[in-house]
């Protein structure tokens, strides 16, 4: 019996598909220029970092990179932060249609949608709440120990913490509502976090937000410090010790 139109397309995408998402191992050069871009993107010329990435490539590696690139490149910049948050949404976006099981490109899609809905109206908010708590989930869902979905997780958790209960209500009536969960459920993601990872600075110092907006004073006091004691992996770094320096003084 033939084989449906229909069938035969869909067959023929998977394919075209799987082709995408595997070129960077078959290609020495592709390899070549995502390696060139870690290298930048670790002494934190993230703007370089894109450039070596490639943005017209078809390599679902490089775009998921170049999303990470993108927003820390615009975490510490003064002007047009959306324009570079949105970069990455898009970027990461493409690399889930390229490799849809690739959990870094679910989590740093999470990332950018984040950062996005700072510029957003209250009903697109609540939209991309929804949003980034699915993305999270699949991104750990693929891996459990991603340290990055879980800490940013974590935050997630903790901004639903700080709304109370009346927000909460006019949400689920006016907007549709947004997922449940609150402190508890922040210092459990960080905690895995920590576990994975706890030379990372991001982790202890949200970690410390955390003790802060829920009053547990000891327990804040004791993430700064640990966060300070933690190397300096990305340029956003800087600016949490000074943070924490302000902080700890108060």
């Amino acid at each position: 019996m033939p084989i449906p139109n229909k069938t035969l397309r869909s067959i023929l995408g998977l394919l075209l598909l799987a082709l995408l998402s595997s070129s960077a191992q078959s290609d020495p050069a592709a390899a070549s220029y995502i390696a060139q871009g870690d290298r930048l993107f670790e002494q934190m010329k993230y703007k370089e970092a894109v450039a070596a990435y490639a943005p017209d490539s078809n390599i679902a590696e490089a775009q998921w990179k170049m999303a990470r690139a993108y927003i820390c490149y615009a975490d510490i910049i003064k002007t047009n932060r959306e324009y570079y948050y949105n970069k990455a949404t898009l970027a990461a976006r493409r690399c889930i249609q390229m490799d849809p099981k690739n959990g870094s490109a679910h989590a740093w899609l999470a990332a950018a949608l984040g950062n996005m809905a700072v510029y957003q109206g209250s009903r697109t908010k609540v939209m991309l709440c929804n949003e980034i708590k699915k993305e999270l989930d699949i991104a750990i869902a693929i891996n459990p120990n991603d340290d990055i979905a879980l800490s940013i997780l974590g935050s997630f958790y903790r901004v639903l913490g700080d709304i109370n209960w009346l927000e909460r209500n006019l949400a689920t009536l006016f907007l549709g509502g947004i997922p449940e969960g609150g402190y508890e459920d922040s210092e459990k993601y960080f905690f895995r976090a920590i576990k994975v990872s706890p030379n990372t600075m991001r982790h202890w110092f949200e970690l410390g937000l955390l003790y802060k907006s829920w009053g547990k004073k000891d327990k804040e006091k004791d993430a700064f410090l640990k966060a300070q004691k933690c190397p300096i992996k990305m340029a956003s770094d800087k600016d949490r010790l000074d943070l924490i320096a302000k902080y700890l003084k108060d």
